[in-house]
């Protein structure tokens, strides 16, 4: 468009009769004027500055675009273990044999009791009953993470799940690396969320059946279990009714229930595959608890203000994921249970657009269906920020708007699918990151705001001046002295402006909804206009005052760069007054404002420069109409800032709300 617009100002000259040099000189200044040259710097910094802000705050930003993408996100799916809670697991309850029992002591340190809620049970290995012994021998040996004591704590190196079935097994007088010799492991599969089970093979001695401990969800387990052990390890029939029973109210505690099974192969089995977890023996349940993060249940509710919707997906029962959404916050005691992996399987892929759009939590969820439910929501037109940390949620990584990786417990492959990686793993962390998005489109469209009434006013100088057929009042290299020295010392500084109070109040910016709104176009014309008649008004004055061509265009230079400046501080807020801002809490505005005076003072009166840029020294008396021009465009635009404010009062309420 901007180069139309110099080839019309070319022909148009020439018709008027303009000799063709100065009618292409023209059309130069034209372009040079209109096209913003700063933009794609000026969004490339303030971009990474945002990035820098974000890992100050544990958010490490991988793919610059996402920064501004951040602060539109409408929807948070997160994980649940060590995002929105602490990653601390600690056994609270065993069922074994159909008898319950109560653990003490917390975290991993192996200090504590575990005590038969029925009839008090000896602490050590040789007071277990049989099937106690037997779940926490498998909750040893079906494991695949170990304690460390570091620094007088106790750690869990591995899964935070397993650490726990190792603390609790220690407390029962169990040592880890003793029945690890005792019963050497010949073979595993892994666990896998496609499986939800992970189970180990045992070499139990010369001539003797290999032992197999299966530990994974209770559905899946219990589906694989024809028998069970009663309290003394005697094989007896499998009662599911009171299983589930047990699994419903620990979980509605809030408790993370794990199933255990076992069974035994020939001896000389050397491999083991999912066909042989047939006809297990179920052992028992381990309840664990993971407690809600303080800051989780903060962020949440800031989210929740900001018009941003958090999802929780999780491995864990529907019951148990529920309970810990009601602590968090996510839902209310009212709302319905969690939407279970199974029920998501039936639906259809328009069902789950209405069910994804008012369910909470996603229980007992496949990597698969992350995928589905990021489609979903997407569908709706939301932007969809979704956690993930294993292999298999690289797809619904990279499907969603922002693929947030775990950079604690995350795989590579998550990381490397994932726009930003959380170096502590903490939901916190991506409320923060929202924030900062908001923070940094905020300034960029603050920037623009800033920018183009200059670029507007400058071309609309030329085409005025070539239409009257007057003398230009800007040249082409004085255009480029003003856009470049402007955009780095002034417009620049906007990329630092702090974030403005109430960011996280506002809703979140629609997807659809343009850069520059029509209140925001308004604004560019408006100032374009100012400086077109404070830049050519001053400019022919000047002339017919005699003052000659090269003053009366250093009084134009001067004009745009004072407009400009005072024209930024207006920028700083796109709706509130300057005056309710503090006036220090920008420092390098206050410097770019300094260091320009000091280049147009240069500009002005230095030889070398008056050569260079054809300027010239300007008496005393001619800042006056500089400094008022410049002056009367600050007034105006916080005059338009001041009437808009009371017009949307009028209508409801501001579209951004002023700070309480």
């Amino acid at each position: 468009v901007i180069l139309a617009l110099g080839a019309v100002t070319f022909v148009v000259g020439l018709l008027r009769g303009e000799p063709i040099v100065d009618m292409f000189k023209a059309a130069v200044a034209l372009a040079v004027g209109a096209i913003p040259e700063g933009l794609p710097a000026a969004v490339t910094i303030t971009l990474a500055i945002g990035v820098s802000r974000m890992a100050r705050r544990r958010a490490i930003i991988r793919k610059l675009p996402a920064v501004e993408t951040l602060g539109s996100t409408t929807v948070i799916c997160t994980d649940k273990t060590g995002t929105l809670t602490e990653n601390q697991m600690t056994v609270q309850r065993i069922v074994a044999g159909g008898r319950l029992y109560e653990v003490s002591g917390a975290g991993y340190e192996p200090v504590g009791e575990i005590a038969d809620t029925d009839a008090a049970d000896a602490a050590g290995d040789g007071g277990l009953r049989p099937a106690l012994r037997t779940i926490l021998v498998a909750g040893v040996l079906c494991n695949d993470s170990q304690l460390v004591r570091a620094d007088e704590r106790w750690t869990a190196q591995g899964d935070p799940t397993e650490g726990a079935l190792l603390a609790v097994a220690a407390k029962a007088g169990l040592d880890r690396e003793y029945l690890q010799v005792e019963a050497p492991r010949v073979d595993s599969i892994p666990f896998e969320s496609l499986h939800q089970y992970m189970a180990t093979m045992h070499d139990a001695g010369e001539g003797r059946s290999r032992a197999v401990y299966v530990k994974g969800a209770v559905e899946v387990v219990l589906e694989r279990c024809a028998n069970a052990l009663d309290a003394d390890g005697k094989r007896v029939p499998l009662a599911r009714e009171a299983v589930l029973a047990d699994v419903g109210r620990l979980a509605a505690q809030g408790l993370r229930v794990l199933a255990f099974a076992a069974r035994e192969l020939p001896p000389g089995a050397s491999r083991l595959t999912h066909d042989d977890l047939a006809d297990l023996t179920f052992v028992g349940l381990q309840a664990m608890i993971d407690p809600p993060r303080p800051e989780a249940i903060a962020a949440v509710k800031t989210c929740r203000t900001a018009g941003i919707t958090v999802k929780m997906i999780t491995g864990d029962h529907a019951i148990t994921a529920g309970a810990i959404a009601r602590q968090i916050g996510l839902t209310a005691d009212a709302e319905p249970v969690a939407l279970t992996g199974r029920e998501l399987e039936q639906l259809s892929d328009k069902q789950l657009i209405e069910r994804a759009q008012d369910t909470a939590v996603f229980a007992r969820a496949t990597p698969e269906q992350k995928l589905r439910l990021v489609e979903a929501l997407q569908s709706r037109g939301h932007v969809v920020a979704m956690t993930g940390d294993g292999v298999n949620d690289a797809p619904a990584l990279k499907q969603s708007n922002i693929g947030v990786a775990m950079g604690i417990g995350g795989t590579d492959v998550a990381k490397e699918a994932a726009d930003m990686v959380l170096t502590d793993d903490n939901f916190a962390s991506i409320e923060a990151a929202v924030e900062e998005g908001r923070g940094v489109f905020d300034n960029l469209t603050k920037f623009i705001t800033w920018t183009l009434p200059t670029n507007l006013g400058e071309g609309l100088v030329i085409l005025t001046a070539v239409f009257l057929g007057t003398t230009l009042p800007i040249l082409p290299v004085q255009i480029l002295w003003i856009n470049m020295t402007t955009a780095v010392l002034l417009g620049l500084m906007l990329a630092f402006e702090p974030k403005e109070e109430g960011i996280m109040e506002r809703l979140p910016r629609r997807p659809e909804t343009p850069i520059l709104t029509g209140v925001l176009i308004q604004r560019i014309v408006l100032v374009g206009a100012l400086l077109l008649v404070g830049a050519f008004g001053l400019f022919e004055w000047a002339e017919r005052s005699g003052l000659g061509d090269d003053v009366a265009r250093t009084i134009a230079v001067n004009v745009f760069v004072f407009v400009e400046l005072m024209y930024l501080f207006n920028c700083r807020s796109l709706t509130r007054s300057i005056f309710t801002m503090r006036p220090f809490s920008n420092r390098w505005v206050l410097g770019g404002v300094g260091i320009t005076i000091a280049l147009q003072l240069l500009y002005t009166y230095t030889p070398f420069m008056n050569t260079a840029f054809s300027s010239a020294p300007l008496d005393a008396y001619m800042w006056l109409p500089i400094f008022g021009v410049g002056l009367v465009a600050f007034v105006v635009v916080e005059l338009d800032k001041w009437l808009r404010r009371i017009a949307a009062r009028r209508r409801g309420g501001l579209s951004v709300r002023a700070p309480r």
